[in-house]
C-alpha cells in the first residue's frame, strides 16, 4: 500500500501553497484517503503525474524550435506562444501552433489566460523571463496545468541568489564573502562592500544572464553602479534586490548539469566551462572542462547534488561555480532551469534534457544512476549574437535577407531567426547556437571553426568573425580561459569599412544593376561609383561571380556579410549643395556630431547646452536591451546643441549632441 502523507506534507512535496492542496482535495483532483476524521493523500498520486498532449513554451526564439523538435519525437503538440511583434517571426512558425499573448513575456496572468484557451496541459517556461519565477510557477499548478520544472519552494530556495548562498553556506558548500541579507539601503550595502573588501560584484539577486551585474573597484564607484543595477534589475526581472560579493580577478567559470526526479534519484552530467564570457554573458561553452581532474569533477558533483537535494529540487538545474588554479572552488548560484549551453552536454552524454524534463514532469523516475553516465569526446558551443564586436559589442539590428547555416558531421545548430526577420533591441541578442562534437577538444574546435566559416546571416551584423578570431586565441586552444580573456586580448582595430568591402561591393551591385554600360570609361576598366557607410569610392568593376563575400539584394542596393559584419552598399548618388556644405563643415572641424552607437531609448542626459566638457565625460546614457550604455565625449568641448530629449528612441547613427571644440 501507497505511504499515507498529511495536506501539509504533500504541498510541501509537491512545492505549492497547503490551501491550494485542500483545494483540490475538496473538488477530487488530487486523490484522498479519510483515517478517522483527516484525510491523507496517497504519496503515489504525488508522483503519477499526467500525460502531457499540449505543451506551451512560454519563451521565443531559438529555444522554442529546439523543444519543438523534442516535443515531435514524443508525439505531444508544442505550442508557441507569439505577441503582436513577434507574428512574423520565422521561429514563431516552426511550432505545431501559434497560440496569441496579449501581453508581455513578463505577464504570468496573460501567459495562463493563453495557455488555457489554448487547451494547454503543461507550460514550459525556457529561460530568462518567467522561468525561475516562484510565483509563476505555482500559478500554472494552481491552475491545473503542469509545470515544466522545479517545485516552487526549491525555486525560491535557489532561484534567489541570496537563498542559494545562505543554502549553501549552511551545508558547508565554499562561497565568496559577500552580502545577502534583506535589507537595501546605500548606507547599509556601502558598509557591507567596505566589510567584504574592493573590487566587489553587484548582482540582482532575482536573474541571471549578466543583467544588473557589475563591478565596482573603489567606494565612488558604488552609489552611481547600485543606481543602475537595480534600474536594470527592475527592468529585467521586475525585482530590484542586489547582492554584493567578493569580485575574484581571472577565475575559471565551471558549472555542473543536474537531473533530479520525484523518487529520490539524482544524477550529474559532468561539468561545463563557461569561462569565455564579456559583461558576464557567456560566448563560447564547452564540455568536459579542460584540464579537470577526477577527483575535482567528482567534488564538484557532490557539492551540487547536495545542494539540489538539500532544497528538494526536482528537475533540470545547474550549478555554477567559480574554480581557482590551485584546484579549489566557490559556489555562486544555482540556476534553476534548463541552461542556453545545454546542447554541449547532449553531444558528450546523447542525453535530450528536454525529453528528460518531460518525462519528470510526468511523473517518471530518472531510470539513470551516476554510473550509467559516459561522457564521449569533447563538444563546443558558440553564441551567435546580433551585435558589433568592433564597435564595443554594441547591440545590431536590421533585417535578415538571407541566411545559410553550417551542416555535417559532429555539427549542430539551434536557430530562431530566419529571412525576413527584424533584429530590433527589445528582446536578448541571441539569433542561433552554433555547436560541434568531436573525439576530441582540437576537433571540436576544428569543426567549429568550419561550422562557423559556413554561417551567414545577411542584413544584420554578427559576432561571427570575432567567434572565429576567438577560437584561434592561445589561451583558448591551450584550454587555459579565463572569465578575463575576452577583455584582455581583444582589442580591434579602429571601426571602418575594411578594404575588402570596396570590390566585393563593386561586383555585386554590378551584378544587381547588370552590367551594361554603366561606369564605362575609353581605354579605362569599368567603374562604379559606390556608397558604404556613408564613404564615396569610384570602384572597379571584377567579373560578376568574382565577389569574395557572401551577398543579398536589398531595396536600395545590396548587403555584404564580411565575416559576420554587415555593410550596406549601394550607387552613389550625385552629391547635393547640403551634403557638400556638411562635409566642408566637418573637415573644418568647427563642430562635432555625437551620434547614437546603437539603437535605443534615451535614459538620461548629464549635460546642458553651453556646458565645458572634457574627454570621456557621459553626455548621456541610453538603454538597450534593459542594459545602460553611456555615450561620452571624445575630446574636451562645449555642448552647443543637444537634440534627443530623456524617454526618446533613438536609432544607430542619429545625432544626439553637437560639441564644439
Amino acid at each position: 500500500m501507497s505511504e499515507l502523507i498529511g495536506p501539509s506534507e504533500a504541498a510541501r512535496r509537491l512545492g505549492v501553497s497547503g490551501r491550494t492542496v485542500q483545494r483540490w482535495l475538496r473538488s477530487g483532483e488530487l486523490p484522498s484517503v479519510r483515517v478517522g476524521k483527516r484525510l491523507k493523500v496517497p504519496a503515489s498520486a504525488l508522483v503519477a503525474g499526467r500525460p502531457i498532449r499540449r505543451l506551451l513554451v512560454a519563451n521565443r526564439g531559438e529555444l522554442v524550435v529546439r523543444i519543438a523538435r523534442t516535443c515531435r519525437s514524443l508525439g505531444i503538440t508544442c505550442l508557441a506562444l507569439v505577441t503582436d511583434d513577434q507574428r512574423e517571426a520565422w521561429w514563431a512558425r516552426q511550432a505545431d501552433e501559434a497560440v496569441p499573448l496579449a501581453g508581455s513575456y513578463l505577464d504570468g496572468v496573460a501567459i495562463l489566460t493563453a495557455a488555457q484557451a489554448a487547451g494547454a496541459d503543461a507550460i514550459h517556461p525556457g529561460y530568462g523571463f518567467l522561468a525561475e519565477r516562484a510565483e509563476f510557477a505555482e500559478a500554472v499548478i494552481s491552475a491545473g496545468l503542469t509545470w515544466i520544472g522545479p517545485p516552487p519552494a526549491a525555486m525560491r530556495t535557489l532561484g534567489d541568489k541570496a537563498a542559494a548562498r545562505r543554502l549553501a553556506a549552511g551545508i558547508g558548500v565554499p562561497i565568496l564573502p559577500g552580502y545577502d541579507g534583506r535589507g537595501q539601503s546605500d548606507a547599509l550595502l556601502t558598509r557591507e562592500a567596505a566589510r567584504i573588501g574592493y573590487p566587489v560584484l553587484l548582482k540582482p539577486s532575482a536573474g541571471g544572464g549578466g543583467k544588473g551585474m557589475h563591478v565596482v573597484r573603489e567606494r565612488g564607484e558604488l552609489r552611481e553602479s547600485l543606481a543602475r543595477a537595480r534600474r536594470e534589475a527592475r527592468a529585467a526581472f521586475d525585482d530590484e534586490r542586489i547582492i554584493l560579493e567578493r569580485y575574484l580577478d581571472r577565475p575559471r567559470h565551471v558549472e555542473v548539469q543536474l537531473l533530479l526526479d520525484r523518487h529520490g534519484g539524482g544524477v550529474h552530467f559532468g561539468e561545463r566551462d563557461c569561462s569565455l564570457q564579456r559583461r558576464h554573458q557567456k560566448v563560447v561553452e564547452e564540455s568536459p572542462a579542460p584540464g579537470l581532474s577526477a577527483g575535482l569533477r567528482e567534488r564538484l558533483g557532490e557539492a551540487a547534488l547536495r545542494l539540489a537535494r538539500t532544497a528538494g529540487y526536482v528537475g533540470t538545474g545547474t550549478a555554477e561555480f567559480l574554480l581557482a588554479d590551485d584546484g579549489t572552488f566557490v559556489f555562486l548560484e544555482l540556476n534553476a532551469r534548463l541552461q542556453v549551453e545545454h546542447p554541449v552536454t547532449e553531444a558528450v552524454t546523447g542525453l535530450d534534457l528536454v525529453a528528460a524534463q518531460l518525462r519528470i514532469a510526468a511523473g517518471e523516475p530518472l531510470g539513470l544512476a551516476q554510473a550509467d553516465v559516459r561522457i564521449d569526446g569533447h563538444a563546443i558551443e558558440a553564441r551567435l549574437y546580433a551585435e558589433d564586436p568592433w564597435g564595443g559589442f554594441l547591440p545590431a539590428i536590421g533585417r535578415i535577407a538571407r541566411v545559410a547555416w553550417p551542416t555535417g558531421p559532429g555539427v549542430r545548430l539551434d536557430a530562431g531567426v530566419g529571412p525576413g526577420d527584424e533584429i530590433g533591441t527589445r528582446y536578448d541578442p541571441l539569433l542561433a547556437k552554433v555547436v560541434a562534437h568531436g573525439p576530441d577538444r582540437a576537433a571540436a574546435l576544428a569543426r567549429l571553426d568550419a561550422a562557423l566559416g559556413e554561417t551567414a546571416t545577411l542584413g544584420v551584423t554578427t559576432n561571427r568573425g570575432f567567434l572565429r578570431w576567438l577560437l584561434a586565441v592561445p589561451e583558448v586552444v591551450a584550454g587555459d580561459a579565463r572569465t578575463d580573456t575576452i577583455d584582455v586580448r581583444w582589442h580591434p582595430d579602429a571601426d571602418v569599412v575594411p578594404e575588402e568591402a570596396w570590390p566585393a561591393a563593386a561586383a555585386a551591385l554590378a551584378a544587381v544593376c547588370g552590367m551594361g554600360r554603366s561606369g564605362f570609361r575609353l581605354n579605362g576598366p569599368r567603374t562604379l561609383s559606390i556608397e558604404i557607410a556613408g564613404q564615396r569610392r569610384s570602384v572597379p568593376v571584377m567579373p560578376v561571380n568574382a565577389s569574395p563575400a557572401p551577398w543579398a539584394p536589398t531595396t536600395a542596393g545590396i548587403v555584404l556579410d564580411l565575416e559576420g559584419r554587415a555593410f550596406m552598399a549601394r550607387i552613389a548618388p550625385p552629391p547635393t549643395v547640403e551634403s557638400a556644405v556638411r562635409r566642408v563643415h566637418h573637415a573644418a572641424g568647427s563642430a562635432e556630431a555625437i551620434v547614437a552607437p546603437m539603437p535605443g531609448v534615451v535614459l538620461a542626459i548629464r549635460v546642458a547646452a553651453g556646458e565645458a566638457v572634457e574627454a570621456h565625460q557621459v553626455l548621456l546614457v541610453l538603454e538597450a536591451m534593459k542594459m545602460e550604455n553611456a555615450v561620452t565625449a571624445p575630446a574636451d568641448g562645449a555642448v552647443t546643441r543637444l537634440l534627443v530629449r530623456p524617454g526618446q528612441a533613438v536609432r544607430r547613427g542619429d545625432v544626439l549632441v553637437e560639441l564644439e571644440s
